[in-house]
């Protein structure tokens, strides 16, 4: 693996990092549709900072980027606060606003420059790595590369200094409130840290793919664990691994490097969806499975319990299977897990309450 190769893989990780941070709280909030709409919101905001700059790295996109996403939340949260619409068509309305204000902007004063519908789309890893840092006349290396780590560390030291603001208001709002925490003031803030994250890595994963990593790792986390510690670990744990998997998959298959991580989140989410323990889909349908018989075992033992005080003897299973209204198949099963639990007692192929 060569530089280049490992310089991408990092930036991948990076954004995913940076990105997974606040989607760990969007999504234990409720609120992950908002991640999509603030990473297509963010558009004209950069488009007319750039329109003023003409410098793609000018530090006034993530100014423009970042008014835009916080005016979107405003304008939602105001059409929710009239009671007169949900908070899914609020979103609905007002992102798609900004999103096509952004690409009209682009088609008409920025379509021969970098910044164009695809890459806004889908965005392109491999490229933003020709784009250098360079000050003074030194070059510090891939811009990106200094962007995103700059936002995913800045995003560390935030969710580890307001992580107990972050913990009450997120999980009790109103006790948040009443000891002097602001609900409001942290949910803003979050808003804010999304949309400076949504732009760092808009130009490297486009605005499809910023979604999916804000979301697939934390939603995977949240299927394995239930304390919050926990889940951001596992989301930066699943993000990481996500970029990795998605990048050596892209360079094997030769396709888009942004696509394939966030097919590679979306597979890790798949497998937590059907094996996570408590939460998987097959864990539950076992579960509900060994639940049944364990309810078919308190009948037959009421059954078998009740025989007994009129007879002494056993009863056989064509019997048990025909009183109480079972298949020959179930009641062998049944009467197996009882036996295995030594509820009851096999006498001469008869069965007895034990």
């Amino acid at each position: 693996m060569n530089m280049l190769q490992c310089c991408i893989i990092l930036t991948a990780c990076l954004a995913s990092v940076a990105a997974a941070l606040p989607g760990t709280f969007l999504v234990l909030r409720g609120m992950a549709l908002m991640s999509d709409a603030i990473s297509h919101a963010i558009l004209p905001g950069i488009v007319i900072m750039f329109l003023l700059t003409h410098k793609l790295e000018s530090p006034l996109l993530i100014v423009g980027a970042s008014i835009a996403g916080m005016l979107t939340v405003v304008l939602t949260e105001s059409l929710i606060q009239t009671k007169r619409i949900k908070k899914d068509a609020a979103i609905g309305l007002i992102f798609p606003l900004f999103f096509s204000t952004g690409v009209i902007l682009i088609s008409l004063f920025a379509r021969n420059v970098h910044l164009d519908v695809d890459m806004v789309l889908l965005g392109e890893i491999a490229f933003t790595l020709f784009d250098h840092l360079i000050i003074n006349g030194f070059n510090y290396g891939p811009y990106a590369l200094w962007s995103m780590g700059t936002i995913a560390l800045l995003n560390c030291i935030l969710v580890f200094v307001l992580y107990k603001e972050l913990k009450v208001t997120t999980f009790d709002p109103h006790f948040a409130h009443s000891i002097g925490f602001s609900p409001s003031l942290l949910h803003y803030g979050i808003m804010l840290v999304t949309s400076i994250t949504a732009v760092g890595a808009f130009d490297i994963v486009g605005s499809i793919v910023v979604v999916a990593l804000m979301i697939a790792p934390p939603a995977t986390a949240y299927l394995l664990t239930k304390q919050l510690h926990h889940m951001i670990g596992l989301t930066l744990f699943i993000a990481v691994i996500s970029s990795i998997n998605g990048y050596l998959a892209a360079a094997l298959f030769d396709v888009s490097i942004a696509g394939s991580i966030a097919i590679a989140n979306g597979v890790i989410f798949l497998l937590a969806l059907l094996f996570a323990p408590a939460k998987g889909i097959l864990y539950k349908i076992i579960f509900s499975r060994k639940e049944n018989l364990e309810t078919a075992q308190t009948i037959l033992c009421c059954y078998l319990n009740k025989k007994k005080q009129h007879t002494k003897i056993g009863v056989p299973l064509s019997t048990i299977a025909q009183e109480l209204g079972w298949n020959k198949n179930y009641a062998q099963r049944v009467i197996n897990h009882s036996l295995n639990n030594k509820t009851i007692s096999n006498i001469n192929n008869t069965f007895l309450k034990a």
